[in-house]
């Protein structure tokens, strides 16, 4: 049985930025603004809902993650470095240095774990198959690979059960479950969770990034496929939320009690007739699930060692 279209939540377009690719979408507490980057343009976004205005900063590098610390500092994944962003002046200040690839590389995506450390992918600016990984940032400031030979690591997640992660490399079109033994700090061989194979979608439809709700349920979007799908711990897609846009690529819970969904997505890309059927796209979305979403963890001060 295909997963049933919900009638509500309805997206609305709260801000329509024709961003080449919208990505990495972050909601701050304490500011109250959603914090997100069009990677490839080099512009970081602080969206105000109450004030319904975004404010934008360019940093002169690929900014493909966003993270807060425990001091409420915006962390950024440039292609060389993980920096503190200051929206006071628009600076950056390095805190971490990454070593380079093979090849040119660039931070995509990122999560913080529940022990207050920086997981991000790293991938091929020319998106070359196997050249990223998913690596870890500790608190001194090392950078260990936790999976390599990777292409596009994107979208990750803790459930709050524990003892796992969920984690997805694009192209090979699968959700996947990572046993994680918090002792060793090692990842066990992945489970699928989801195979977007197996549902009614393009064919070129990949999984993108996502978030988790208060039910730790998965809020997918599928770049390619024009919707957020809402994912059991099982593996079920028990919903799915039409988009007015093709491509989506991540979602973050927001709003002073986190009952909001921002989405993002992308322009870039699209031929002269695809643009003409979206003219929404690269805009930021917002809808009202059913469910909350839950808190995001706050990273204990990456690269300072305090």
């Amino acid at each position: 049985m295909p997963p049933r279209e919900l009638s509500a939540p309805t997206p609305v377009v709260v801000l329509d930025a024709r961003a080449e690719l919208g990505e990495g979408p972050l909601w701050d507490s304490r500011r109250g603004v959603l914090w997100w980057l069009d990677i490839l343009a080099g512009t970081v976004h602080a969206y105000d809902p109450a004030a319904g205005s975004d404010t934008c900063w360019q940093v002169g590098a690929a900014a493909g993650a966003a993270a807060l610390d425990v001091d409420g500092r915006v962390i950024l994944g440039l292609p060389d470095r993980l920096a503190v962003f200051d929206p006071a002046d628009g600076s950056t200040t390095t805190i971490v240095h990454f070593a380079p690839g093979q090849v040119p590389l660039r931070c995509n995506d990122c999560r913080v774990d529940p022990l207050g450390r920086l997981w991000l992918g790293r991938m091929a600016h020319d998106m070359a198959v196997g050249a990223g990984s998913l690596v870890r940032v500790d608190r001194n400031g090392a950078v260990v690979a936790v999976l390599r030979g990777l292409t596009c690591p994107n979208g990750m997640a803790w459930p709050s059960t524990g003892g796992s992660f969920v984690f997805i490399d694009s192209p090979r079109r699968t959700l996947d479950r990572y046993p994680w033994d918090e002792a060793t700090d090692s990842a066990g061989p992945p489970v699928p969770l989801l195979d977007l194979a197996t549902l009614d979608l393009p064919p070129d439809a990949v999984p993108d990034g996502l978030a988790i709700d208060a039910d730790d349920h998965l809020w997918l979007a599928v770049w390619g496929g024009g919707c957020l799908l809402r994912v059991a711990p099982d593996g079920t897609v028990v919903a799915r939320v039409a988009l007015p846009v093709s491509r989506p690529t991540s979602c973050a819970f927001g709003g002073p009690d986190l009952a909001e969904l921002y989405v993002t997505s992308a322009a870039g890309g699209l031929d002269s007739a695809a643009s003409a059927r979206e003219p929404h796209a690269g805009g930021l979305f917002r809808i009202r699930p059913p469910v909350p979403g839950r808190p995001g963890d706050l990273l204990l001060r990456a690269g300072t060692g305090s």
